[in-house]
């Protein structure tokens, strides 16, 4: 049942994500920017030829083959259930929609999209939906499997799922 919900949980995040870049793309030129939140966030249409902090930047292959690994991973282990704790579930389909939602990017425009800046913090780099996506799902699975994985998912060695040794 979680694999369900959190699946379209997902697939609304990407149609999302695909979204706000396409309003971004066809409401602002490169570079202008518009209030979202005053002060806090703002609209800023921007092309990232790299990944995060614009680390590989030019590298569209390379990129495009880091995070389709990535993405492909990811499924293994929903398809396999492998994960199988909500928490687990929920971070896989962030990750999964992100990953999706920024390759699209880079195959169908060869960078990816970003317009969300944080006003107070000039510096930070601008980022999208896709990207909170993906750094949720990070943090999702890092707290799933530093807390969660052992008790819950984790398969004994000889083939029982819980503690009783039934399997």
């Amino acid at each position: 049942m979680y694999y369900w919900i959190f699946g379209l949980l997902g697939l609304a995040a990407l149609g999302l994500d695909q979204w706000v870049k396409a309003w971004t793309t066809a409401h602002l030129a490169l570079g202008e920017t518009t209030p979202l939140l005053p002060g806090l966030v703002e609209l800023m249409r921007v092309h990232n030829y790299g990944a995060a902090w614009s680390s590989f930047s030019g590298q569209k292959w390379l990129l495009l083959g880091v995070t389709g690994v990535i993405v492909l991973a990811v499924a293994w282990l929903l398809v396999r259930k492998v994960v199988r704790h909500p928490v687990g579930i929920l971070a896989c389909c962030l990750i999964l929609s992100g990953g999706i939602g920024n390759i699209l990017d880079r195959l169908r425009l060869g960078y990816v999209v970003d317009m969300l800046h944080f006003q107070f913090w000039p510096s930070y780099p601008t980022f999208n939906v896709a990207d909170m996506c993906i750094v949720s799902g990070a943090v999702l699975g890092a707290v799933y499997y530093v807390y969660l994985y052992e008790k819950h998912d984790r398969r004994k060695p000889n083939g029982a799922d819980d503690a009783t040794g039934n399997g």
